[in-house]
């Protein structure tokens, strides 16, 4: 068995449907379920839908509608019906809001839902025009129980034992299961939503708890690249990386899966596969564990990854000389204005940290004041190399030397806990220049050398 999932531009419209169904046929004898988005740009319709109902009592669904009737009549397909009664539902949901005036986070849940419930229907009644024996299914009949912290639920821990006692059963009776990714319900028979990466971990926690041989992610990339190809044109795919080097990616800017959708597959050793729907024939990334992606490890570095508009903030105090407590006070100032920390460094006397720039950070100048000198510097942008621990000296001799040779000061510097990734801080304004320099060091000079052999 695997699982393949397939995200929103995959499956956007009746002949992105059509080429996603050829591709699920070329692996129908290795028995997968399958996973899927809301088509194209539904769920943004479906909350512009509910704000116009809040705001001004409007009850409008054109956008929805005509896409989803609009791929039915294309694929020609017998569920018009079908399609009627959930867009029925949907028009009564937002008639209620538009009477009420009220938007709760349990019923924008329900509300964004309707995007995933149409679209497995939708691609599983084409998959059985093409002879394969789908079905539609929504999340939680198969086993997708959460707590209830809408908009970014957690899967409760029964679902490891109930979603194998449901989908095994289907796969073993020939039959295709496809699947709504991002919703589940909770205790009390609620549609809640599992936040950002949901769909990825609907697939991986499918594919964790039936023992799956893979998970297929399909996404709209070559899978993993050595760096964003908008910067380096010359970036290509990387063959496999571990899950912790694929967390750190993601977490410092790589559109790759999110961390916490890898969690179900770390846990059990599943291997992830990111695919391109868009180009079949590129063999993609395999996200493993970190003794099999090591094995095929022939460069120091992974790949190079960037997330600008970063906030630097540099804490001075000699207080922090031999006293305990310091740290304390620092991070408990950041956790009362709700405030989320990405990189640390500390010496004796300072500790300097990144945040995001959305934050307003006036107060928390104000509270910090109170025990230290405190410099707020916007405009910043983290670099992250996520490579090899074992080869770490290497690589930031070889790093630091380059920003050298092209004028750029490095602010700060830290190597992350998992000890698969080390980033520093320059400006903005430089990030393309440092990429750019970068990759030509770790990769391009690499090619160039191994060509010369």
């Amino acid at each position: 068995m695997i699982v393949m999932k397939f995200g929103g531009s995959s499956v956007a419209d009746a002949s992105r449907i059509r080429h996603v169904s050829g591709i699920v046929q070329q692996y129908k004898a290795r028995k997968p379920a399958l996973v899927l988005s809301a088509m194209g740009d539904t769920t943004d319709h479906l909350l512009e839908a509910a704000e116009a109902a809040l705001q001004e009592g409007k009850v409008e669904i054109k956008q929805v509608e005509k896409l989803h009737t609009a791929t039915v009549k294309a694929l020609k397909l017998p569920i018009q019906k079908e399609i009627n009664s959930l867009l029925d539902e949907l028009t009564r949901l937002l008639s209620g809001i538009a009477l009420i005036r009220e938007l709760t986070p349990r019923t924008r849940d329900y509300l964004v839902s309707f995007g995933e419930r149409l679209s497995v229907r939708i691609a599983a009644a084409y998959l059985v025009t093409l002879k394969m024996n789908a079905r539609a299914f929504d999340a939680w009949d198969l086993g997708f129980i959460s707590n209830s912290d809408f908009g970014k639920a957690e899967l409760l821990k029964e679902s490891w034992d109930l979603i194998p006692k449901k989908i095994l059963p289907l796969i073993k009776g020939n039959v295709l299961p496809v699947i709504t990714g991002f919703v589940a319900h909770n205790e009390k028979g609620n549609i809640t939503t599992l936040g950002r990466g949901g769909s990825d971990l609907s697939a991986t926690m499918i594919a964790a708890a039936c023992k799956a041989e893979e998970v297929q992610v399909w996404k709209d990339v070559d899978g993993i690249l050595t760096a964003d190809p908008r910067i380096v044109t010359k970036a290509k795919p990387v063959q496999s990386v571990s899950y912790e080097e694929a967390a750190d990616l993601a977490y410092f800017g790589a559109q790759v899966l999110h961390p916490r959708a890898m969690q179900p597959c770390m846990k059990t050793g599943t291997p992830v596969l990111v695919k391109n729907s868009y180009n079949i024939e590129a063999p993609g990334t395999k996200i493993e564990s970190a003794s099999s992606a090591a094995a095929k490890k022939n460069t120091p570095v992974r790949a190079i990854t960037a997330r600008k508009g970063i906030t630097l903030v540099d804490i001075v105090s000699t207080r922090m000389l031999g006293q305990y407590g310091f740290l304390a006070e620092v991070f408990s100032a950041f956790a009362k204005k709700n405030i989320s920390i990405d990189m640390v460094a500390t010496s004796e006397v300072s500790v300097s940290l990144t945040l995001d720039t959305t934050y307003d950070l006036a107060e928390l100048k104000k509270e910090l004041s109170k025990i230290a000198s405190v410099e707020i510097k916007t405009g910043k942008a983290i670099i992250s190399i996520i490579g090899n621990v074992k080869r770490s000296s290497e690589i930031l001799s070889r790093a630091f030397r380059i920003c050298q040779l092209i004028g750029v000061t490095v602010q700060m510097v830290s190597q992350g806990a998992s000890k698969v990734n080390i980033s520093f801080i320059v400006e903005d304004t430089q990030v393309q220049e440092v990429i750019k320099a970068l990759h030509m060091e770790f990769f391009e000079e690499l090619e160039k050398q191994e060509r010369n052999k």
